[in-house]
C-alpha cells in the first residue's frame, strides 16, 4: 500500500520492499463489507441498553425490563429493543400499565425488532398527550404508524448529545470490529434528528468506518444536500413493517383483522415528485418500501418520473428502494426497466422466513417463500446492496452472506461469491463508487483480514449453507473472525488493540 491505494499484489517470492511489512501468517484478506442500511444512534444504543431479542413472553419481557430499569438513575427513561412476540408460544401482550408497573412507574419505550411499532408505559404516554389522537394509537400501549412516531420522539429526547455521540461511536466501533469499512445511514425527521445525523456524519472515516448518508424527507432532496447525505431517501416511508402489520401488501394479513393491507403512506404521484425533485437536484432518491402494494407505488411513481426526464436520466440516478420484500415478476421487471438498486436484508429470511415463522403467520406459507427474492433479483441484473437494518437485525455481514446461500426458498438463493460481492462491491456502487470493494492495483486498500477456520475456496470462505441440508442459523461451520479491518490504508480495527 501507498497514499491508501495498492500498488502491488502478488506472491511473497516477488515482493517489492517496503517500509513495513506485517505477516499475516496465512490469513485470508478480502474487501471489506459495507452495510448498505443501519441506523447507529439506535444501534449503539441497543448495544449498551435493553436487548429484548430474547425474550419468549410477556412475563420474560416484564422481568427484563424491571432488572434494568432497578439499575438506571432517577427518573430516566427505559429504552429496549427487539422483541418479537411471532415467535412466542403465547402472542399476547403485557398492557401500558404492567409495563409501567415493571419500571417502577417510569416512562418505558420497548421497539418492537421492526422499529415500526412500540409498547410504552402509562408514564410515556401521559408525558405526550397528543399521541391519542394520532393515526396508530391503542390505549394498550402497543403503538403503530403516527402514534409509534410520537411516543418515539418523546422517548429518545430524554437521550443527551453525549449519549448519542457515545452511541454512534460504538456502533461504528462495533461494525469496524466485523470487518466493515462502510456504512449507510438511514436518518430522516421521524428517524433521527438534523443534529444527530450531521454528527454522525462528521465521524466518517476518522478511525472508523466511511460513513453515506440518506436522509428521507420527500422532496427533501436540496435538504439533503445541505446536510451532506448522498441521497434524499433510505428510511423515506412508502409503509411499514410486516412485523407490525404496517407494510401495504395486496393480500389482507391472514393473523391481523380481516381485511387489513397495512398502510401506503405515499401516492404515486408524490413518488413522481420526489424522484423529480432528486433528478434536479442531483442526488440519489429512493423510498422504504416492504410490500408489493407499496412497491407498486414506488414503481408508478417512477414511471412518472420517466415521462417527464426520460429512462435513461432516471437510471443514471441509481435510485433506491429499500428492502423490496414483497416481489413479483412485474415488480422485480420495474427495477431492471429504471435501474433501481435493491438495498436488501438477507437476515430477513433467516430470522423470519420460512415455515412456522412471522413470515407465514402474517402471509401464508406460499407468499412467505416468495418474500425477499434476492436470488431472483440477482439473476436477472437487479443491483444489490445488503445490509443489516441494524438495530432491527445485528451487524452481521458474514452470516448475512451465508443467509443468502441459504434463503429458505431454494430458488432464492445465491452462490457464496455473489452474496459477497453484493455485500462489499454492491454498497460501494450503490453510493456511485464503482472502483471500490476489490483488491486490485490502484484501488484503495480498504479490506480486511480474517482467520478462516472454515477453510478457503477460490478466495472465499466455505460455507456449508451451500448444502440444500444446511438452512442459515442451522449451519454448524465456523464464520470468519475479524483480525483487522484496513480503510484507504489506515487500520481503524485491529484484533485485541481498543
Amino acid at each position: 500500500m501507498r497514499d491508501g491505494r495498492i500498488v502491488w499484489l502478488g506472491v511473497d517470492a516477488e515482493a517489492p520492499s517496503a517500509d513495513r511489512v506485517v505477516d499475516l501468517a496465512g490469513a485470508l484478506v478480502t474487501p471489506a463489507f459495507v452495510d448498505a442500511h443501519v441506523h447507529a444512534t439506535d444501534t449503539g444504543l441497543a448495544l449498551s441498553g435493553l436487548d429484548l431479542s430474547g425474550v419468549r413472553s410477556a412475563g420474560q419481557l416484564l422481568d427484563a425490563v424491571s432488572v434494568f430499569a432497578a439499575g438506571l438513575p432517577g427518573d430516566a427513561v427505559v429504552l429496549g429493543h427487539g422483541w418479537d412476540e411471532s415467535g412466542w408460544d403465547d402472542v399476547a401482550l403485557p398492557d401500558a400499565a404492567a409495563v409501567g408497573r415493571a419500571a417502577g412507574g417510569r416512562r418505558v419505550y420497548l421497539s418492537q425488532a421492526s422499529i415500526h411499532s412500540a409498547l410504552v408505559s402509562e408514564a410515556l404516554l401521559a408525558a405526550c398527550p397528543e399521541v391519542v389522537s394520532a393515526a396508530g394509537f391503542d390505549a394498550s400501549g402497543w403503538l403503530r404508524r403516527d402514534a409509534h412516531h410520537v411516543v418515539r420522539a418523546a422517548a429518545f429526547g430524554s437521550v443527551t448529545r453525549a449519549q448519542r455521540v457515545a452511541a454512534q461511536r460504538r456502533a461504528l466501533a462495533h461494525a469496524a470490529s466485523l470487518g466493515v469499512a462502510a456504512v449507510h445511514e438511514c436518518g430522516g425527521p421521524e428517524i433521527s434528528d438534523e443534529e444527530d445525523f450531521t454528527g454522525l456524519l462528521g465521524m466518517s472515516g476518522r478511525g472508523v468506518p466511511e460513513v453515506y448518508g440518506y436522509w428521507g424527507e420527500l422532496l427533501g432532496a436540496a435538504r439533503a444536500r445541505e446536510l451532506g447525505a448522498v441521497g434524499a431517501g433510505g428510511d423515506l416511508f412508502a409503509d411499514g413493517a410486516l412485523g407490525s402489520r404496517t407494510a401495504h401488501v395486496s393480500a389482507a394479513y391472514l393473523d391481523g383483522e380481516p381485511g387489513a393491507c397495512g398502510h401506503g403512506y405515499v401516492s404515486a404521484e408524490q413518488v413522481r415528485d420526489h424522484v423529480l425533485d432528486c433528478v434536479a437536484h442531483g442526488v440519489q432518491g429512493g423510498f422504504h418500501a416492504i410490500g408489493d402494494a407499496a412497491i407498486g407505488t414506488v414503481l408508478a411513481g417512477f414511471a412518472g418520473a420517466a415521462e417527464r426526464v426520460g429512462v435513461e436520466r432516471l437510471r443514471a440516478g441509481r435510485h433506491r428502494v429499500e428492502h423490496a420484500e414483497l416481489m413479483s415478476r412485474r415488480l422485480i421487471a420495474g427495477f431492471v426497466e429504471f435501474g433501481i438498486v435493491a438495498s436488501m436484508q438477507p437476515a430477513f429470511d433467516r430470522l423470519w422466513g420460512g415455515a412456522g415463522r412471522m413470515y407465514e403467520a402474517r402471509l401464508g406459507l406460499s407468499r412467505s417463500l416468495e418474500s425477499n427474492p434476492m436470488g431472483a433479483m440477482h439473476s436477472v441484473g437487479v443491483a444489490l446492496a445488503f445490509g443489516s437494518d441494524s438495530p432491527v437485525t445485528p451487524l452481521d455481514p458474514w452470516g448475512s452472506v451465508r443467509a443468502a446461500a441459504a434463503h429458505h426458498n431454494p430458488v432464492q438463493r445465491m452462490s457464496v461469491r455473489a452474496a459477497f460481492a453484493a455485500h462489499t462491491r454492491g454498497g460501494w456502487r450503490a453510493v456511485h463508487l464503482d472502483n471500490e470493494g476489490v483488491l486490485a492495483l490502484g484501488a484503495p486498500a480498504t479490506f480486511a483480514v480474517w482467520d478462516s477456520p472454515a477453510g478457503v475456496d477460490r478466495g472465499l470462505p466455505v460455507l456449508q449453507a451451500e448444502d440444500p441440508e444446511l438452512r442459515g442459523a442451522g449451519d454448524p461451520t465456523p464464520l470468519p473472525v475479524c483480525r483487522a479491518t484496513v480503510l484507504r490504508g489506515d487500520v481503524i480495527y485491529e484484533e485485541g488493540v481498543s
